[in-house]
């Protein structure tokens, strides 16, 4: 994938759920929708739940979908700070722009985030510990997406 697109990517999500952007008007029912778009490119963030959730993060140019990333994540523990999720999810690096950092703490908080694969075809895990006690996890995988030449 292009740098570009990378950087577009990291902006669109700094901009929505981990900026902690508005949401737009719903695409399915009872779904949680962000929105960012510059020029050609567009990026929209959908899930469903809140405490158990699953969603989807997608590219489009020009109105055709190029790239994907679909994720279910849970809290399973006391203590969970939504915060710090998206302090550790606005750190995304360029060289894993799927989720957040590798690792990143703030006090009694660690996140993990560990990923095979590359932008066109990946896979991974992300974890958030309290005073060395998991207490949420999220599984992600994603890539390109390209329509056969025969439709």
């Amino acid at each position: 994938m292009d740098k570009s697109t990378v950087e577009f990517l990291i902006r669109a999500k700094k901009a929505t759920y981990a900026g902690k952007g508005a949401t737009t008007a719903p695409s399915r029912q009872d779904s949680h929708d962000l929105q960012y778009a510059e020029g050609p490119l567009s990026y929209l963030d959908t899930y469903l739940g809140e405490l158990k959730f699953a969603g989807e993060e997608a590219l489009w140019k020009d109105g055709i979908p190029f790239w994907a990333m679909n994720y279910a994540g849970r809290v399973t523990g006391d203590g969970f700070s939504g915060d710090f999720l998206k302090e550790a999810l606005s750190l995304v690096p360029k060289e894993y722009p799927y989720r957040g950092p590798l690792h990143h703490q703030n006090g009694d908080y660690s996140y993990t985030c560990s990923v095979t694969g590359d932008f066109d075809w990946f896979h991974g895990t992300e974890e958030i510990f309290f005073k060395g006690v998991k207490i949420y996890e999220l599984l992600f995988h994603g890539g390109a997406i390209e329509d056969s030449p025969t439709g």
